[in-house]
């Protein structure tokens, strides 16, 4: 990512710290409950369909959150959107770790989800703004805090679920809880976007074939994705602890490969022939889960080696995104975020009542479809893509800077701070 030097970097205002601190706990949240699934079953007399609902209840929320969190930023400014969510994320979680039923628990990962949605909408904007070195700088800043976010959630989920199956949100609740101090003692207060979004401006998005083909797309990949998180603890039969270095190291891939693997591939190949290759493998790894899943070894290895596909994905179907999106980028993410998110949500609800009335190895084997489901619809849109890749060899667009941007946007990062902090560092203000 160029342009920041290690001494740069580093030397931030505390403000940064501050958000860069809330970033990592809050990207916890994504794998943070998976080395718990298995004991929140047993603890709490539940089905692992039952138990899914807690994936299901935060994405839904977030998906829908996705839609007005831009109006809402846009509206009372970044630091009160960035409190706001920090408040609900502290409230919520603390409520689901002295919950005593799955219902409760599912109900407050749903407010959990819409603190969520509004505190990663604005972390970047924040960091962007109060951040040294400009805009590659805080885009390292925002990727080092999502990578290491990521990849402890599971271990921090999987050391402090072996105590209890409450201390993973108890621990987070209390993280936030310092991070939210932080945030209203340190942060100054940041100015409001000069242009307001409309409320409904991605919904309309969503009439352009090209942003509705990325976005049919995703949700066939997150049917994938969310199936193998939400379903393969199951088969695995570890305790909490181990459960959480597996996931451990699929997160540090993840990390790693969506910052690394996704520009190369993207540069050596092109966008739409690296999706057409990421998506198969990782349709490939779920369906081996699928006919293996009474083989541990399998089952753990696929998971692992998936982070390394999951996180090429990630970033190469957000920058996709962008790539063809007619509308302006901070209406393309949300309707991006939400088409997604949506299928993220139900995929695990499904896959439970898929077992519920077959068996576990089905879910996944429905899964890896999906993906390659993806990849057909993906294929529609191939032109559109390849066009799009043309103008960004040909420097209608920078190339290195655009692939930061969508890795720092992959989770619904503040398309607006980064969409101003390339204009000025190009000259275009």
């Amino acid at each position: 990512m160029s342009g920041a030097s290690g001494g740069t970097l580093f030397k931030q205002p505390k403000a940064v710290y501050a958000v860069a601190f809330a970033c990592v706990v809050s990207f916890m949240g994504i794998g943070l409950v998976d080395p718990i699934l298995p004991a929140l079953s047993e603890k709490l007399h539940a089905s692992p369909s039952q138990v899914s609902l807690l994936f299901t209840s935060y994405l839904l929320v977030t998906a829908v959150a996705m839609l007005f969190t831009g109006w809402v930023a846009s509206r009372i400014g970044a630091k009160k959107t960035l409190i706001a969510g920090l408040v609900l994320i502290v409230v919520f979680s603390a409520l689901a770790g002295l919950s005593g039923s799955i219902s409760g628990i599912v109900g407050f990962r749903a407010g959990w989800g819409l603190g969520n949605a509004l505190f990663i909408a604005t972390s970047l904007a924040v960091i962007v703004a109060s951040a040294s070195g400009g805009f590659a700088g805080a885009i390292v800043l925002y990727e080092a805090a999502l990578g290491l976010g990521i990849a402890a959630g599971p271990l921090i989920g999987g050391l402090l679920g072996d105590i209890s199956w409450r201390g993973p949100f108890f621990g987070v609740a209390v993280l936030m809880a310092i991070a939210l101090l932080a945030t209203v003692t340190m942060v100054e207060d940041t100015p409001r976007p000069a242009h307001k979004t409309e409320l409904l401006a991605p919904l309309k998005a969503l009439r352009h074939r090209s942003l509705l083909t990325m976005s049919l797309t995703a949700v066939l990949y997150n049917w994938g994705f969310f199936t193998m998180l939400g379903y393969a603890p199951y088969p695995m039969e570890l305790d909490a602890i181990h459960l959480g270095f597996v996931f451990f190291g699929w997160g540090l891939l993840l990390a790693f490969f969506a910052v690394t693997g996704a520009p190369w591939l993207q540069r050596r190949f092109g966008t739409a022939p690296s999706l057409y290759g990421a998506l198969t493998a990782f349709a490939v790894l779920i369906l081996l889960i699928g006919l293996f899943t009474d083989v541990r070894w399998v089952v753990i290895v696929c998971v692992i080696a998936s982070g390394i596909v999951a996180g090429m994905n990630n970033t190469l179907t957000t920058q996709a995104v962008m790539l063809v999106s007619p509308v302006e980028r901070p209406v393309a993410s949300a309707a991006y975020g939400f088409v997604r998110f949506i299928g993220g949500g139900l995929a695990p609800y499904v896959a439970g009542k898929m077992v519920d009335h077959w068996n576990i190895h089905v879910p996944f084997v429905v899964g890896a479809v999906a993906v390659l489901a993806g990849v057909a619809v993906l294929a529609t849109g191939h032109r559109t893509l390849a066009r799009a890749d043309a103008q960004l060899v040909a420097g209608h667009a920078g190339a290195s800077d655009d692939v930061a941007g969508e890795v720092a946007d992959e989770f619904g990062g503040a398309p607006d701070a980064i969409d101003h902090e390339l204009e000025v560092e190009r000259g275009v203000r």
